[in-house]
């Protein structure tokens, strides 16, 4: 079971990398190069291969990580809701201070980390809410002996309990880590190999914690995690090579004036094209 977990974790720390090595680092706008390349399509067929592959292990995982000698852990008990809460709502938080401060103290590249990477969780929340809706899987907590129990559109109706598929705590840490690792290589290109191995594994513990507390499948977090780093690195790379863009113009060129009370306010300002 561990080696199994083991190597779980592995593949999703890792199989984002072709990604991330996509990531344009000499700072040229290059809008006319396109947003997706052939080399996108062997990434998702890559995550889809892995989905798939871990549809047969499902049960096995679930079950394992729901014995009384692992549940009665009280670290690992603690742990997952420590991690589930970063994902959220932690994500949005970290994300909305780190722009709001960014704009206050106009610190443009933390402002630029915190609008990207909420943007990047917004987009991919919106993707992963359409999939768990159509696909309309129950949740391990429904019962655990039926991991291939899906059923189209019941994820609209019946959302609380079939609306695994794919995982959207797991889908949040992976669009944080992506859009975070991706900006951070941008300014400095060496950077990848030590923040990408610490975002990364930080939202392979997202997804771990979300088997572990029995809301989702092996697989939901694989194609949770698909999804999270698509949208992470495909926000930051649009943005970097549409730089004159309405969301960046608008949100990015704010700024603190003071308010007629004596304090300061946040003001937006939209400027031509």
């Amino acid at each position: 079971m561990r080696g199994a977990l083991l190597a779980l974790t592995c593949a999703l720390s890792l199989v984002a990398v072709p990604i991330e090595a996509q990531v344009d680092t000499t700072g040229v706008h290059q809008s006319q190069k396109p947003l997706f390349t052939s080399r996108d399509a062997w990434v998702a067929a890559g995550f889809t291969v892995a989905t798939i592959a871990l549809f047969p292990a499902d049960k096995h995982f679930a079950q394992q990580l729901q014995n009384p000698g692992t549940q009665t852990n009280k670290f690992l008990h603690h742990q997952a809701t420590n991690v589930r809460l970063i994902a959220q709502p932690g994500a949005f938080i970290i994300g909305g201070s780190l722009y709001g401060v960014g704009r206050l103290v106009k610190n443009k590249r933390m402002a630029d980390l915190g609008l990207h990477g909420t943007e990047a969780i917004l987009v991919g929340t919106a993707v992963t809410g359409l999939i768990k809706g159509t696909a309309g899987r129950a949740r391990p907590y429904v019962d655990l002996t039926k991991p291939h129990n899906f059923a189209f559109g019941r994820g609209f109706r019946q959302r609380s309990d079939y609306a695994s598929f794919p995982s959207g705590h797991t889908l949040v840490g992976f669009a944080a880590a992506s859009a975070v690792t991706a900006e951070t290589t941008r300014w400095w290109p060496k950077s990848t190999w030590y923040i990408g191995p610490v975002m990364y594994g930080g939202a392979t513990l997202i997804g771990l914690s979300r088997m572990y507390n029995n809301k989702h499948w092996a697989s939901d977090v694989m194609m949770g995690a698909a999804i999270g780093t698509f949208a992470g690195t495909k926000v930051v790379k649009y943005h970097h090579s549409h730089a004159n863009n309405r969301i960046d113009r608008w949100l990015l060129g704010a700024s603190i004036v003071p308010n007629a009370e004596g304090g300061t306010s946040l003001a937006f300002s939209l400027m031509p094209r």
